[in-house]
């Protein structure tokens, strides 16, 4: 994920279960001083794959830096970079470190329902700017892994002799801390590609918004013969709001389901990644385009904004929606979908991950203006955009 700033939407229920079991140790900030303690077990409350991958590759990271001369080169390189491949870097290093980085990334890669070639995703970046100056003049850097629950009131973080310290997760500690995290808009991009792939598996036709294509003759009339190509709704500006998060959790990423019936009079989804949504309380201007018109039979569709925090199966994601569509059928007019896609989740998705942002229903080809988030959480200004073939 990319470096944290001040972005979040939580999920509708409320959250679950903080991220580890975190046993007594060194407090900072709010919390109580009191003496480093060896690294916890895990008790009943079991994190989810990714995170415990990435809690693991936190320790061994944290085990690594005794070494002066690592702990050297990896301190120039997060301090020259907001956030460090540090699988690659450690690739450089050889040693247990590297095994232990790749079988965590495997894991990551697994519990994401990513395909194996997806290439590293853990990352490492410093948990707050206000870290710098101590790690600057040598402070040996504690190691913790990305929260993945936004209401966690302590995070673990491990130092080099393997012992654990407990953090206030709302107060940033002056002690520089590594966070271990995920590359969040690679690991988004691919699993959308999973998506689509899957959502065709299961009979849901799926698409990128934008590739030129041949529009359907109602649309064409539309457009006059004049011009081939097709319409489509285009985001202008948008803006979402925000809560407050721990300073350990990272960015998460931005995505949006476009829902409707294609053609064929059957029901599609069509993901559409939205990278640039980074801050909360800023207003965006993408020019992206949401909606190929082209693809849909009616003139109305539904779109559901989401925020990728780390666990989501893309697969299970994509299957568990695919399930749910498939039992609407056409009936000759527009029924809104957005429901649908948000039920049929589980539960236990709504804890952290994914987290709905916001939802748009009825957006019509020739909207043109700004459109409020249903939930609140957000609004866009769309307008019409024929795109021109060659």
């Amino acid at each position: 994920m990319r470096p944290r700033h001040t972005r979040r939407h939580r999920a509708v229920a409320a959250l679950a279960a903080s991220l580890l079991a975190l046993c007594a140790g060194q407090a900072l900030g709010a919390l109580p001083a009191t003496a480093a303690a060896p690294a916890p077990t895990p008790a009943s409350s079991s994190p989810s794959p990714v995170s415990a991958a990435e809690d693991q590759a936190a320790r061994a990271i944290a085990g690594s830096l005794s070494d002066s001369a690592w702990r050297a080169r990896v301190r120039t390189a997060v301090l020259a970079s907001d956030e460090v491949p540090v699988t690659a870097l450690a690739g450089r290093a050889g040693g247990t470190l590297k095994a232990a980085l790749a079988r965590a990334d495997r894991r990551i890669a697994a519990a994401k329902g990513l395909d194996a070639g997806v290439g590293s995703l853990l990352r490492l970046r410093l948990g707050a700017p206000s870290m710098r100056a101590a790690l600057s003049a040598g402070t040996a850097p504690w190691v913790a892994a990305a929260a993945s629950d936004d209401d966690a009131a302590t995070v673990t973080a491990y130092d080099g002799r393997g012992r654990a310290h407990t953090l206030d997760a709302r107060t940033a500690p002056s002690h520089p801390v590594y966070v271990v995290d995920i590359d969040g808009s690679k690991a988004l991009a691919a699993g959308l590609d999973v998506m689509r792939r899957e959502f065709g598996r299961n009979g849901v036709a799926s698409a990128a918004p934008s590739p030129a294509r041949e529009q359907a003759p109602a649309r064409r009339a539309q457009a006059g013969t004049a011009a081939a190509g097709f319409w489509t709704t285009r985001i202008t500006a948008v803006e979402l709001q925000d809560d407050e998060e721990p300073w350990v959790k990272g960015d998460a990423e931005i995505y949006t389901l476009v829902t409707g019936f294609g053609q064929d009079g059957k029901v599609r989804v069509d993901p559409v990644d939205m990278p640039y949504l980074d801050n909360d309380h800023t207003v965006y201007r993408p020019n992206q385009i949401l909606v190929n018109w082209s693809n849909y039979k009616y003139d109305l569709a539904d779109a559901v904004m989401m925020e990728e925090d780390g666990s989501t199966n893309y697969r299970d994601l994509a299957k568990a929606i695919a399930t749910a569509l498939l039992t609407i059928a056409d009936q000759g007019v527009y029924i809104p979908l957005v429901n649908a896609v948000l039920d049929a989740m589980p539960n236990d998705w709504w804890t952290d991950d994914p987290d709905y942002a916001d939802s748009w229903y009825t957006l019509a080809q020739n909207d043109n203006g700004t459109r409020n988030g249903a939930r609140g959480n957000g609004w866009m200004t769309v307008e019409p955009y024929f795109v021109q073939q060659f």
